[in-house]
């Protein structure tokens, strides 16, 4: 009887490993992907704040 629960607990155990395998490999790829939209974001802001990103605001500086 001991080893037959033994068998069903180690069953438990490897399908909750096996979920949270899962788990973790899916908020690795969200965490990739949150990091990817993070930087995209930052080299737009910095493109835009230092000129490079739009000719009007080098036009405008110009004429002054």
């Amino acid at each position: 009887m001991g080893a037959v629960v033994s068998c069903i607990e180690s069953i438990c155990r490897t399908i909750g490993n096996c979920l949270m395998a899962i788990v973790n490999g899916i908020a690795s790829v969200l965490q990739a992907i949150i990091g990817a939209i993070a930087s995209l974001f930052d080299i737009i802001i910095s493109c835009v704040t230092c000129g490079r990103g739009g000719g009007r605001r080098r036009r405008g500086t110009s004429h002054v």
